[in-house]
């Protein structure tokens, strides 16, 4: 029993230690992440559509039956790849293109880094006879990041591509005006979208500092360096500039909503209201009502459906199975931009 005892302290010493070095060289290589490229995956999803299909009829349908589908896909086969040689140019046969994203934002707009890799890939292949389909949801956030996610998203326009934003869930806010950038949106039936407004706050803990006998003391350069602030004490001229600054920045939403989606009665809409998908089709904030899933599915006949996913490299942490302090780092920084955000969509 001793023996064993001395040997389970041993072994968790040397697991303390296999740790502590673990999580040493992870921090050591997570400034290197950066300097590691990516990873692009291509998916066509009509081969995966295909393949359960035909699970489905091998399952379901009697055997003569099944045969003479397959006799038939053959045949068409055929005569698609006879059609193919026959063409004077292998541009006049090429079939169109669906370029599938998936966006899927948080309070920061993260996404973007990923998406902005996506848009550069697409835009190196695609032609104007094809199409990006972007799925998006996103209830908004910060300004900067959700101006600069619809600013990726006008590269598609600007290259003369059609664009089309399916929102099975949630378009609101940042989220909505991303969405407005495109030339067709399409939303479910009871999808959430609008939210046409900005948001702040900011907690102030300045009285309690204050019965504690706590000073803080606050030094700028500049009349609006700082309006509000969590610890000092706040005056009425900085609340006044601060709500000021919320109104400039609904004005420069209402405005970039307008230019793209002229349709509006942008006055009637930026409420900071909501509306679901049947509703929201009603006030022209979207363009159909169906569901992402049937949009696709409606092409793959005729179309090649790609989706594709820009995979960033893994960290340290992350390789040696310490994500839990990535993921606790990422939930950190969320509570306190909630927390501490100046101005979001």
């Amino acid at each position: 029993m001793e023996f064993l005892t001395d040997y389970a302290g041993f072994l968790l010493k040397l697991i303390s230690v296999a740790l502590v070095i673990g999580f040493l060289l992870a921090m050591m290589a997570s400034g290197k992440r950066k300097s590691q490229p990516g990873s692009l995956s291509v998916t066509k999803l009509n081969e995966s559509y295909d393949a359960m299909k035909a699970e489905l009829d091998h399952q379901l349908l009697d055997k003569k039956v099944l045969k003479n589908l397959e006799k038939e896909k053959k045949k068409k086969e055929k005569l698609e790849k006879k059609a193919q040689k026959k063409a004077p140019k292998a541009d006049e046969v090429d079939k169109k293109r669906l370029y599938v994203l998936d966006f899927d934002g948080d309070i920061k707009a993260s996404a973007v880094e990923t998406m902005r890799e996506e848009i550069t890939a697409i835009l190196s292949v695609a032609k104007s006879q094809d199409e990006v389909v972007v799925r998006l949801e996103s209830g908004g956030g910060v300004v900067h990041g959700y101006g600069l996610a619809a600013s990726q998203l006008q590269r598609i326009r600007e290259a003369n591509i059609p664009l089309t934003i399916c929102v099975d869930k949630v378009a609101a806010s940042g989220g909505y005006m991303m969405a407005c950038v495109a030339d067709k949106i399409i939303a479910a039936p009871f999808a959430i979208l609008g939210s046409i407004g900005v948001v702040a706050q900011i907690p102030n803990v300045h009285r309690l500092l204050d019965k504690s006998l706590i000073d803080v003391e606050l030094h700028t350069a500049g009349r609006y360096k700082r309006t509000l602030t969590m610890l000092g004490e706040n005056t009425e001229e900085g609340r006044e500039k601060f709500k000021q600054d919320l109104e400039d920045t609904h004005g420069l939403f209402k405005r970039f909503v307008s230019s793209q989606r002229p349709q509006l009665d942008i006055e009637d809409i930026a409420t900071g209201d909501t509306w679901y998908g049947s509703e929201a089709l009603e006030n022209k904030l979207v363009d159909v009502v169906m569901t992402s899933d049937a949009y696709l599915v409606s092409h793959y006949a005729n179309a090649d459906v790609i989706q594709v996913v820009y995979k960033q490299p893994k960290g340290m942490a992350e390789r040696l199975g310490l994500s839990f302090f990535s993921a606790l780092e990422q939930k950190a920084v969320s509570w306190i931009g909630k927390l501490t955000q100046s101005r979001g969509y």
